[in-house]
């Protein structure tokens, strides 16, 4: 696919699912933005661009090339060149296969994707793929090794929303603590993200202000959402939350409002 000589940049949000930066011996490369969410419909062409920026003092090149992606049990994407079931990449164009940054340098990157006229609703996902040039291995690796950037695209085909709902609400460990965690399905055929705060009391009559983990939920899947107590206003360290936590509130989540109501135990 051949991409047209303009681009309509278009209001996005920019959502992270990793790190945009990476170094990985001579690779040196920031993308801004790493997240594309949006919205299009049938038989529209959306249109978008990013930016590169080569950090290092050295000219860079790099191969770019689109993948599909998956989550894993970690919660971290997993690219894959080989076409999955019913990918959209068929209908993603991009400007070059291949671009050198000079050093210190800077880069726009355009990209479509070419919406069919009859494409059901739901959520057309990819990955722009950006990849360094092989390097020499340190130590006893015997493979050169590269760096790459995967720039996560979200969009929304038609009228596709998430539709989220809580299963479960159950205590879990996470980084060291242990949390109140939302388990949340997703029925919808766009993925979903919960913001917003709900309120807590534990069982030393303490009181909480606590924010669910801005993970995608990706449709059909359940997952669990950890909330995180934020820090008392008078700079005091937060306390750790003593069992069973009684939790209310409600939760966004694009258009919809989740609520939540329950006591997490131990």
């Amino acid at each position: 696919m051949t991409l047209s000589a303009s681009v309509r940049p278009l209001l996005l949000v920019a959502l992270f699912l990793g790190s945009g930066a990476v170094a990985a011996q001579e690779f040196a490369l920031v993308v801004s933005p790493p997240r594309f969410e949006d919205r299009a419909k049938p038989g529209d062409t959306y249109r978008n661009v990013f930016e590169m920026s080569n950090v290092s003092a050295r000219a860079a090149t790099f191969s770019v090339y689109t993948a599909d992606w998956a989550i894993d049990a970690q919660h971290s994407p997993v690219f894959s060149q080989t076409l999955a079931p019913g990918s959209c990449r068929p209908w993603v164009g991009i400007e070059a296969r291949e671009v050198t940054i000079g050093g210190s340098g800077k880069r726009r990157f355009r990209f479509e994707v070419a919406v069919p006229a009859d494409a059901p609703r739901g959520e057309c996902r990819f990955a722009i793929m950006i990849e360094g040039e092989p390097q020499p291995a340190r130590g006893d690796v015997p493979l050169p090794v590269s760096g790459r950037i995967g720039v996560i695209v979200y969009l929304a085909i038609g009228d596709a929303l998430p539709k989220l709902s809580v299963t479960e609400a159950l205590a879990a460990d996470a980084q060291g603590q242990r949390l109140p965690v939302l388990r949340v399905r997703n029925d919808g055929d766009r993925h979903g993200r919960l913001d917003g705060f709900v309120a807590g009391v534990d069982a030393a009559n303490r009181r909480f202000v606590l924010v669910p983990d801005n993970g995608p939920i990706l449709p059909g899947v359940t997952r669990d959402i950890p909330l995180r107590p934020q820090p008392p206003a008078d700079g005091t360290p937060t306390p750790a939350i003593s069992f069973p936590l009684r939790i209310k509130g409600r939760l966004d989540a694009e258009r919809q409002r989740v609520d939540v109501d329950a006591t997490v135990a131990q």
